[in-house]
């Protein structure tokens, strides 16, 4: 094994990335869980326990625990969300009631003081600083009160009319951007009437806070308000008839010498039920099992990208090892003579392997402990706002999981040398072993198996596709991956038979007649089992490199042909003015809004639109819809969908489809919109038109009207949306951030919603999922690229007697290096391709099987990444024979001939 250190040690590379990839993998998992955990925990501060109730605790039993002996305090755990303003700036903040004790409060004042009192209010210092707050500034809470219908006032939209019916549609505040079910449900008949009106809330900063522990740090910071104020608020927002109030948890102080067991036992059979009592460790244990569903998922995905790498480098040790058996044939044989037996040989193969494992394993913990513990140096030094730990947490499993991966991956990868070296005569010694043929039992077994599963895995990958497009998402994509798997097992088996006479004639097509590259392309049928080994490594990382940019392009144009479907424009602005059956008073858009729009870098025209509510009777009931007026001309250049406005004109009313189907409206009905009442305008004047139907693939739920139209029907009806049209829709992952930052110092919120909006959001998470997944998988690709140049390594180790024969007859160096270079770039270049292809296949084959059920599948090919993984496939493969072909081009070939 001294004497091979060299030719090993590309075998045990690629076992210490593997391991490292797993061990690295297996300590992430366990720092995301602490941190998960941590996180839950620091909510619950200095808490001696926590009372839980899965149907929650209510007020009688919050003093049911704060009565039991040994309690000294008990406080319900609490978080509400409200628009928080100040001068233009506007944000949703999430806020806690001042704790009864210091022991329930998980953050820490930086200036200040808690709130002490009514209409005081403590915010997180980066929220401070954001809204440029000072200590003692004015900052509005905006809340929402419930509000009964007066006396014999019209009903409000979505509520019971006089008669019983309800509405079962109605209005969008965002101008068709709502994506809302057309069938959904209506309100319970027995709801009372009644309205939730935004109240303004003028409380003054009396303090700032830091959140050490990351307590909220999942919803980005708490605020803390009076405990008074709060209560109130809830009562006031209360519906009657809804459940009374209660709460998921308690957070109990006990007094000194207190004994726990006592009062958790008292506690438990007082409030009975599926109450539970807790330490805060132990619940917090409990409500980040819950999250995860008892499953560690992240650690599970990433070991499956890791098991890949793992499999990779198993080809490449299986590859150093056959030439490694196949130049000792001759000690071994010799071995023999002396008495060896072929166990002893075997186990001989078997020893180096295992010591090769042992190894390399160790060195990649050591690496993957490094890594972990450089990333959590960097990222702590970077203020996350999440409570990591400074130094990593080494874990048994972490460790003896990857050394007994390592070990054994190495061990069966050194199987099938360590037979074939008891098998060899004596003889024969001086001969690598052939490849599997079809006259041998041996090759018509593994065609066999591999002709079955690639037939059976085509024929589940086109059942899943079918299923798929049935609309049974989950089957059709449970049967297209068994399919994939199983066929792609069968070619990878059945790689011996074809895949080095692939690499030798595209070598004969694409090298012309040289004699350079007509001796490289002979020299990948030299050894079929090692080239079928070698450009099988890369197959494998380059098919699920391609197979996930392939699915994630198509999913990509999937979503974009949705989106356009979905929504009338690329976005729209409005203003918060409308609930979800347009039963508020009008806002105004700003006209200096739709001035800052036209001015943002990508957006090509901007057209306003008028709106009000209206009602339409319907079923011989007065259903309430938002309606919006935009001119006929202007909509059809924007929408995305002609379709979807088109027949817009004076005396027509464009029904969504939703709508339509709801209410049982057709194109060519005769509808009657009058002007609603509002809150604040209980007599509106307008004069009720019939219009015309026309039922078209308009998303959301508002109608469509003329201007004109809409001004006759509600005088004045301001200007409340905007539609804005982009250069190119290609670009909303940049214009939309761009416009929301414009428009960020509005004195109005805006709701940016459309087409582009979600684009944007969508291509953001496909491009971030991809981005990790390719990550990982390169892992894999880097292996298989060691593989190649071990290989070739190798083989001008093996070849060494052949080379100097050729350097003998006239082959100059820079020939002996461009002929290994190009052997390089063959066995490289045609296993990406292949993968390519493969990948290709498998990607459109999951992206019909999983997206069908949303409607058309666009599949598509991802030219940039398919041509970057080919030329970085192939400059690999050349760099890999820079070493190779500079030792066989160095050696004399005298001093060659002499090898014995």
């Amino acid at each position: 094994m001294r004497r091979s250190i060299g030719r090993l040690s590309a075998a045990g590379i690629a076992i210490l990335i593997g391991t490292a990839f797993l061990t690295a993998t297996l300590l992430a998992g366990t720092v995301i869980n602490r941190i998960t955990t941590d996180s839950i925990a620091a909510q619950f501060a200095d808490s001696d326990l926590v009372v839980a109730n899965g149907a929650g605790i209510d007020e009688a039993g919050l003093e049911e625990i704060r009565g039991t002996e040994g309690v000294e305090a008990a406080d319900p755990q609490v978080m509400r969300a409200f628009e928080l303003v100040s001068g233009s700036k506007r944000t949703y903040q999430v806020v806690v009631p001042t704790a009864s004790d210091p022991r329930f409060e998980a953050q820490e004042v930086v200036e200040g003081a808690m709130p002490a009192r009514s209409g005081e209010i403590a915010l997180p210092s980066d929220v401070a600083e954001r809204f440029g707050l000072a200590l003692g500034d004015t900052v509005t809470v905006v809340r929402s009160v419930w509000t009964p219908s007066a006396e014999g006032a019209a009903p409000e939209a979505g509520a019971p009319t006089e008669e019983g019916a309800l509405p079962q549609d109605a209005a969008s505040a965002d101008g068709g951007g709502d994506a809302a079910p057309a069938d959904e449900p209506a309100p319970d008949e027995e709801a009372p009437a009644g309205t939730f009106v935004d109240t303004n809330e003028k409380l003054t900063l009396v303090g700032t806070l830091d959140d050490p522990m990351g307590a909220y740090a999942q919803v980005g910071g708490a605020g803390v308000l009076s405990n008074e104020d709060l209560t109130a608020w809830e009562a006031e927002s209360f519906v009657p008839g809804d459940a009374a109030t209660s709460y998921n948890a308690v957070l109990v102080a006990l007094a000194p010498g207190t004994d726990l067991e006592a009062v958790r036992s008292t506690v438990t059979g007082s409030l009975g039920g599926d109450t539970k009592v807790w330490t805060s460790a132990e619940y917090a244990k409990d409500q980040a099992a819950q999250m995860t569903g008892g499953e560690d998922v992240f650690t599970y995905v990433i070991l499956t990208f890791a098991a890949i790498a793992l499999l990779v480098a198993a080809l490449v040790i299986a590859n150093t090892f056959q030439v490694l058996v196949a130049q000792r044939t001759r000690t071994l044989a010799l071995l023999r003579c002396v008495g060896a037996d072929r166990k002893q040989l075997a186990r001989s193969v078997l020893l180096e392997a295992v010591i090769l494992g042992l190894v390399a394993s160790v060195a990649g913990i050591l690496f993957g402990i490094g890594l972990v513990q450089l990333a959590l140096t960097v990222a702590g030094s970077m203020d996350l706002g999440i409570p990591l730990p400074s130094v990593v947490q080494v874990t048994a499993v972490a460790v003896l999981v990857p050394l007994l991966v390592g070990t054994v991956v190495t061990l069966v990868a050194s199987f099938s040398p360590a037979r074939a070296a008891t098998r060899v005569a004596p003889l024969a010694a001086l001969r690598p072993s052939d490849a599997p043929t079809l006259s041998s039992g041996a090759g018509r077994v593994r065609l066999a198996i591999s002709s079955i599963l690639v037939v059976g895995g085509a024929g589940l990958l086109v059942l899943g596709v079918l299923l798929g497009q049935q609309g049974s998402a989950e089957a059709g994509l449970l049967a297209a991956t068994a399919g994939g798997a199983a066929s792609f097992v069968g070619v990878l088996v059945g790689a011996i038979f074809w895949l080095p006479k692939v690499v030798s004639v595209v070598g004969k097509v694409l090298t012309g007649s040289g004699s350079t590259a007509k001796l490289a392309a002979a020299n990948t049928l030299r050894n079929p089992r090692r080239t079928a080994a070698t450009s099988t490594a890369l197959l494998i990382g380059v098919t699920l490199v391609a197979m996930m940019s392939t699915g994630a392009v198509s999913a990509r144009m999937s979503m974009n042909n949705e989106l356009d479907g979905r929504y009338p424009v690329d976005v729209s602005l409005a203003t918060d003015g409308y609930d979800e059956y347009g039963g508020n008073q009008p806002v105004e858009l700003p006209q200096s809004t739709i001035a800052t729009a036209e001015k943002v870098d990508g957006v090509e025209s901007v057209v306003p639109l008028t709106a009000t509510s209206v009602t339409v009777p319907l079923d011989g009931n007065d259903i309430t819809f938002l309606a919006r007026g935009v001119d006929p001309g202007a909509a059809t250049a924007l929408s995305r969908d002609k379709k979807a406005v088109e027949g817009l004109a004076p005396g027509t009313v464009v029904v969504p489809a939703g709508v339509a189907e709801s209410w049982d409206i057709s194109t060519g009905d005769q509808l009657v919109l009058t002007a609603a009442p509002l809150p604040e305008d209980a007599n509106p004047e307008g004069t009720p038109a019939t219009l015309e139907a026309l039922v078209t693939p308009m998303g959301g739920r508002a109608l469509l009207v003329t201007p004109q139209t809409l001004e006759g029907v509600a005088t004045g009806a301001p200007v409340t949306t905007a539609w804005v049209g982009l250069a190119d829709v290609n670009d909303a992952a940049s214009v939309v951030p761009a416009l929301q930052d414009a428009l960020a110092d509005s004195d109005l919120p805006i709701d940016v919603t459309g087409a582009a909006v979600e684009r944007a959001m969508y291509q953001k998470v496909v491009d971030t999922i991809l981005g990790v997944i390719v990550g990982l998988l390169a892992v894999a690709v880097v292996i298989a690229l060691i593989g190649v140049a071990n290989t070739l390594s190798l083989s001008v180790i093996e070849r060494r007697r052949e080379s100097a024969t050729l350097r003998a007859i006239g082959l100059s160096r820079s020939q002996l290096r461009w002929m290994l270079a190009i052997e390089g770039m063959l066995i490289a270049g045609v296993g990406a391709v292949l993968g390519i292809l493969l990948g290709i296949l498998y990607g459109w084959a999951g992206a019909s099987a999983a997206l069908a059920v949303m409607g058309d599948v666009t599949l598509a090919v991802p030219w940039r990444d398919v041509a970057l993984v080919l030329v970085v496939a192939l400059v690999a493969g050349l760099l890999a024979s820079v070493i190779p072909g500079r030792s066989a081009a160095r050696t004399s070939p005298v001093e060659a001939l002499a090898v014995d």
